[in-house]
């Protein structure tokens, strides 16, 4: 085998790579510098690594941390369809993000190992998807995969035929049999049999879904004109009110996700209504997601979700979209009660992202990962955010130790893998009365020892930063700076929300369109419907807390464009894809909101708004 620069002609059992491909991928690899450290196991003598893949030449974080698996990875296009069509062979889609913890498990266990490489190499073509930079696809083939009657989640798993077609689909494989899941191995080989002996009748099975799917995500005009009437409104809240857990807030399910838009939602519809019950739902919530480890108590803003009902032990994983979303919602929550914890909440959020989430340019980061480096100097879930009592004593000394570890809930035993996730369930009061101090003198020892703490702990590794860009989540970013300056009186903030704004308008698009990724100094990507949307609601929020006509003028010019690329004139609504798009299975538009709201729920109400300030009734 002979090398180009460390490159290999071929990947364990795959076609061999073309030259001019190996010389990009030396080429590539020769800018990493001599710090570069190779995600793989597989290394040589030197600390280069054994194996490098396409992924390589790829932007995108998530990407770039599979460049080197032994799989014969390629990136979405045409290319890879055209090899499957050749060879005869199924493609497996591999979907996930670059702060995904069970992402990395599957890599780490599966893409990262060399007989499972071999056995995906020889039988199939194998893709892989940042969800986060094409949303399209993954919205798609995850509505395939949930249609089999599988659990939608990330990684996300699709084994589609040469012509894209979907048919089968899971989320994490362990690579063995365990943990009630088939392991990976057994799957690729099942499949593998199957699809050599019926790859027709897996086609024509798979080409019944594909039509089911595309009119389901495609949707289908409403044959009226009828309003929606306020029956919509109390139903909403009285589904909520079924499933709400009315001990720890929330619905009532094992795992819990921030509730930023059914609280938004319960907050007006109590102001509406004057439904008592709507404002105790929406407090109780908020109340228990704070005073759970969910939040970081040490750095501000919130994990991506908890693991029980309790709201104590999180994935670890900081989104930049659930945090603008929370910090909004907790802002309207201290707006109608006047509660100051709700408004701390909020300032806490944004004082983290402005410190730790903002990029030179003022545009917003996208993640940090739920893994980082434990003290054993391997990776592990939460060790950066977690403590032991003995830690806690050697940053603050002992007197003050107890009082944090009181406050925060710090153990011996701890209540994750023998660590503590802070929280704290007791009142200040509860807490200073049993330390015999103060409410106020604790409250002061707190503050200080969380600063102490927040030092400590900036000496650990941190977890890794998902440096990418993206407009959508950085419009309800500027939204939440704009809408905190303009009702806390505060403006650093609305300095922060101009920033971001003149960012995404001037690096984040060309030519009069947007893109949706900014990342290593390049804007890239088509963008969605949900980009428009989200950077229109920020500029319109900014215009109101800075009343400069140009985030009016910019607001309404993204619209027309919006209007002009997405619209569905007939239907109604937005597509997900501007007209000339990639073609997919289907040209979703999508209505429902998620962890983040739909590009037509907020584009609804940016209508609303735009025609009020400009006086356009179109």
């Amino acid at each position: 085998m002979s090398d180009i620069a460390g490159i290999p002609e071929t990947l364990p059992a795959a076609p061999p790579l073309p030259q001019a491909l190996r010389q990009r991928l030396a080429d590539a690899l020769a800018t990493r510098g001599a710090d570069y450290a190779p995600r793989t196991r597989y290394l040589r003598s030197d600390g280069s690594p054994l194996y490098t893949n396409r992924l390589l030449l790829e932007s995108s974080p998530y990407l770039q941390q599979h460049a080197h698996n032994p799989v014969d990875w390629h990136p979405w296009g045409d290319e890879a369809f055209d090899a499957a069509r050749e060879l005869g062979r199924p493609v497996l889609v591999s979907i996930g993000y670059s702060t995904c913890h069970w992402c990395h498990v599957m890599e780490e266990e599966s893409f990262d190992n060399r007989e499972i490489a071999e056995l995906i190499n020889a039988k199939f073509i194998a893709i892989k998807v940042d969800r986060e930079a094409r949303p399209d696809v993954d919205g798609i083939y995850m509505s395939a995969v949930q249609a089999m009657g599988q659990d939608g989640g990330w990684p996300l798993n699709v084994w589609l035929t040469p012509d894209r077609l979907p048919f089968y689909g899971g989320t994490y494989f362990p690579p063995v049999d365990g943990h009630g899941r088939p392991g990976f191995r057994r799957v690729l080989t099942s499949i593998h049999e199957r699809y050599a002996q019926d790859a027709e009748e897996i086609a024509a099975g798979a080409g019944k879904l594909a039509s089911a799917l595309a009119r389901s995500l495609e949707g289908s005009a409403s044959g009226g004109v009828a309003h929606p009437s306020e029956a919509v409104l109390r139903d909403a809240a009285g589904a909520y009110a079924a499933r709400f857990d009315p001990q720890w807030g929330g619905l009532q399910q094992p795992v819990k996700f921030p509730s930023s838009l059914s609280i938004r939602f319960l907050l007006r519809y109590q102001r509406r209504s004057a439904d008592a019950r709507a404002l105790e739902m929406a407090t109780l919530t908020l109340e228990k997601m704070a005073s759970g480890g969910i939040r970081d108590h040490v750095g501000g803003g919130f994990h991506r979700y908890a693991t029980d009902r309790r709201w104590l032990v999180p994935h670890f994983e900081k989104m930049l979209y659930d945090n603008a979303l929370l910090a909004v919602t907790y802002l309207e929550a201290w707006q109608q009660t006047g509660r100051e914890d709700f408004a701390e909440v909020t300032r806490e959020i944004l004082d983290y992202v402005g410190r730790e989430m903002t990029a030179p340019g003022g545009g917003f980061y996208s993640a940090t990962d739920a893994d980082s480096i434990g003290a054993d100097g391997e990776a592990g879930e939460g060790y950066f955010f977690t403590w032991t009592p003995a830690e806690v004593e050697a940053a603050l000394g002992p007197e003050a130790a107890a009082i944090a570890n009181a406050w925060f809930g710090i153990t011996p035993s701890g209540n994750f893998e023998g660590r503590s996730v802070l929280h704290t369930w007791e009142s200040q009061e509860a807490v200073a009365a049993r330390l015999g101090v103060e409410p106020a003198a604790l409250r002061e020892r707190i503050e200080r020892a969380r600063q102490q703490l927040y030092a400590a702990r900036a000496r650990r590794a941190p977890p890794l930063l998902d440096d990418k860009i993206l407009a959508e989540w950085n419009g309800l970013m500027i939204s939440a700076f704009a809408r905190a300056g303009f009702a806390f009186a505060e403006p650093d903030y609305v300095a922060r929300a101009v920033r971001a704004a003149e960012f995404a308008l001037e690096r984040m698009r060309v030519e009069g369109r947007l893109r949706r990724v900014f990342h290593a100094a390049r804007a890239a990507g088509p963008a969605f419907a949900e980009d428009y949307a989200c950077l229109i609601a920020g500029l319109i929020d900014l215009y109101e807390a800075a009343p400069h006509p140009r985030w009016l003028r910019e607001a309404v010019a993204l619209q027309r464009v919006l209007d002009a690329r997405y619209a569905d004139e007939s239907g109604g609504g937005y597509y997900r894809t501007a007209g000339g798009h990639e073609r997919l299975l289907a040209r979703e538009k999508p209505g429902q909101d998620g962890a983040t709201p739909s590009a037509n729920s907020v584009a609804a109400l940016n209508l609303l708004r735009l025609a009020a300030f400009t006086g356009d009734s179109a």
